[in-house]
């Protein structure tokens, strides 16, 4: 994969698994937003999620997962597109929106710093506090040894 395409792969997945709130309260704050044509209305549908047991193990199906789904088309002709778990049409067509201005050259480092690195950034402060609270219950189980092993 060539680095924009990482760089890409990484700013999807970043509105992929963003919080719906912070997404549209961030989006909200961009100046200027751009007009576009749909390709793909957001649509909801199921797909098969898959497993292996150990990461190594046969594939199996786990079970279905709820997607939403759209593509768009900036008037300059950059295409957006996103596909977000749950039906939240919005927040779809938000990741395509800033999909599709990520890949301009002349956005891309407002995209990142003003939309992309705060949802990040507000990501780990949410795994940090579950991992503080799933710390806070942990318990240390230990073996004591008798003196009279002889």
């Amino acid at each position: 994969m060539t680095v924009a395409s990482e760089e890409r792969k990484w700013a999807m997945g970043v509105l992929a698994c963003a919080e719906p709130e912070a997404l549209s309260a961030l989006w909200e704050d961009w100046p200027g937003k751009p007009a576009f044509t749909w390709l793909r209305k957001p649509e909801s549908g199921l797909v098969m999620v898959r497993g292996r047991m150990g990461g190594e193990g046969a594939a199996f199906n786990l079970g279905e997962m709820t997607v939403t789904r759209c593509a768009l088309q900036l008037d300059d002709g950059t295409l957006g597109q996103a596909c977000v778990q749950g039906r939240s049409a919005a927040k779809a067509e938000v990741s395509a929106l800033v999909d599709a201005l990520h890949q301009r050259s002349g956005d891309r480092e407002a995209v990142r710093r003003e939309i992309l690195l705060p949802l990040e950034e507000a990501r780990a402060a949410a795994r940090q506090a579950l991992a503080a609270e799933t710390a806070a219950t942990r318990v240390e189980f230990f073996t004591m040894v008798r003196g009279d092993s002889e």
